[in-house]
């Protein structure tokens, strides 16, 4: 068995064997490798920090020591704290690209798709400021493949509205190709649609009063069309009703060419058509109507622009969601710039690894038994026997 686990942890060591140590070289008595796997394995058991990671360490000492080149035992809390702390964001996340690749092309096969909705969202950290040293709370701009259960990458930003120049950083870290991106109001910017347009991938934006011109005019085309019953004009129109847990919805999507006098038209790299979502019903009896709208480099397809629309959310619901619920993302005190970060990387990629596992389960369940089972652990890390 220890054999087994060995060679499993030697493939995941690979992945961090390019990466530069930080450290001073006087008194080195860790292998950078074996120090970034421990951290990982330990946040994949519940841990949110270096002194919980020392802690798990400690308590797995007699199995790390046996797996992991480890020949002075195993680190203690400040050799964790000073590898996070010095880690360039940036770099380590590299170490992860060929496991993410490989991750995904396995979700691929398993779910069939082909051309997969990439969610371009930020969340921040709401605790991890620090008023005394100016620091503001982590904000963190990710891609997330929500049929697929992956974070492929991550940009830290000072705040919500330096979105706007994140994410182009962003989608050079991320291949993209062929894929569906879809991206809030705040990112709905021509430069960022450029950039997924020469990446080789379609954009769905949403469009608010940022884009004050075009909003107007999306919104007078889409309602001209649907006070004429769409009979005058290209559109399609597709209709889901959903039900339960107290609620009655409808959603209405609508599509259509874009408008040639559409404002700015030519300024949005290969914008072919609008559309918009109409959400409408009753939730604890109550009604409410809700639109929205989008521009988008796809072709007419309602289908698959409901698909993009609504996938968008799963970046909120089942990422999001999850690492402020199982991981309480939103309660860390982290205060070090970079440590926090590279601990925001790391929930991320553990939250994918952990819905890469076909155990049944809840993801919180999943968690402990990483902790409580080392042979649990081992597959959840390693994908073997899943």
């Amino acid at each position: 068995m220890a054999d087994t686990v060995r060679v499993g942890l030697d493939e995941v060591v690979r992945h961090f064997a390019e990466l530069d140590d930080p450290r001073s070289p006087v008194n080195r008595r860790y292998p950078l490798e074996s120090v970034v796997v421990i951290a990982l394995m330990a946040v994949l058991a519940g841990a949110d920090g270096p002194t919980a990671i020392a802690r798990w360490a400690a308590l797995k000492a007699d199995l790390l020591s046996r797996t992991l080149d480890l020949p002075h035992g195993v680190p203690c809390r400040d050799v964790f704290r000073r590898v996070l702390s010095a880690l360039r964001p940036e770099a380590f996340q590299a170490c992860f690209a060929g496991w993410l690749n490989a991750l995904r092309e396995a979700a691929g096969e398993a779910t069939g798709i082909t051309r997969p909705v990439l969610s371009v969202d930020g969340k921040t950290a709401r605790r991890s400021h620090d008023r005394k040293r100016g620091l503001g709370p982590l904000h963190a701009v990710s891609v997330w493949a929500g049929e697929f259960g992956l974070t492929l990458g991550q940009v830290a930003c000072d705040e919500r509205s330096n979105e706007i120049t994140a994410i182009p950083e962003l989608l050079k870290l991320v291949d993209v190709t062929g894929a569906i991106v879809t991206v809030d109001a705040m990112g709905a910017q021509k430069k960022i649609a450029a950039r997924i347009v020469a990446n080789g991938a379609d954009y769905v934006l949403a469009i608010k009063g940022n884009q004050e011109a075009t909003h107007r005019s999306v919104v007078a085309h889409v309602e001209d069309a649907i006070a004429n019953d769409l009979a005058d004009s290209k559109a399609r129109c597709h209709v889901v009703r959903d039900t339960g847990h107290g609620r009655n919805e409808t959603r209405t999507y609508v599509q259509m060419p874009a408008p040639r006098n559409l404002p700015g038209l030519a300024a949005w790299p290969g914008l072919r058509t609008v559309g918009a979502v109409i959400l409408c019903g009753s939730r604890d009896g109550r009604e409410f109507v809700h639109t929205r709208y989008y521009i988008s480099s796809l072709p007419l397809g309602v289908k698959q622009f409901a698909r993009a629309v609504r996938g968008h959310w799963s970046i909120e619901n089942a990422c999001h969601w999850s690492l402020d619920v199982t991981y309480r993302e939103d309660d860390s005190r982290i205060r070090t710039e970079l440590q926090r970060e590279n601990i925001a990387w790391l929930n991320r990629f553990t939250l994918s690894l952990l819905k890469q596992h076909p155990a049944r389960g809840s993801l919180a369940m999943k968690r402990r038994s990483c902790g409580w089972d080392d042979g649990f652990l081992i597959q959840v890390l390693t994908g073997q026997g899943t």
